[in-house]
């Protein structure tokens, strides 16, 4: 993967500090601050997989929910398997609710 200068445009490599056309610093790029991702407890339909992968990354839950169907049919079901394995891995928003209980007890 290469890096371009934003000032002059040369092509460098990855590890580049500086520009070695026009010595002009090469901006890292900085990770995107998001959501985490979690399973809500309001707006869930079945588990809440379709809601958390949309709210973490910005997009429209209808959406997400429609592909989710669309892919279990096409899928042969691989989808669902992936869906089960989310339910599974997601943590739940329980953990954040006031007055939930600390879990183990």
């Amino acid at each position: 993967m290469a890096v371009f200068c934003q000032s002059c445009g040369t092509g460098l490599p990855v590890s580049a500090r500086f520009c070695s056309s026009c010595g002009a610093a090469v901006p890292r790029p900085q990770p995107m601050p998001g959501r985490p991702l979690i399973r809500p407890r309001v707006g869930r339909q079945i588990a809440g997989v379709c809601l958390a992968l949309a709210q973490s990354n910005g997009w429209d839950v209808s959406v997400v929910r429609i592909l989710a169907v669309l892919g279990f049919f096409f899928s042969s079901g691989l989808v669902g398997v992936a869906y089960v394995a989310a339910w599974i891995g997601i943590p739940d928003e329980t953990a954040n609710l006031p007055g939930a209980y600390p879990p183990g007890i």
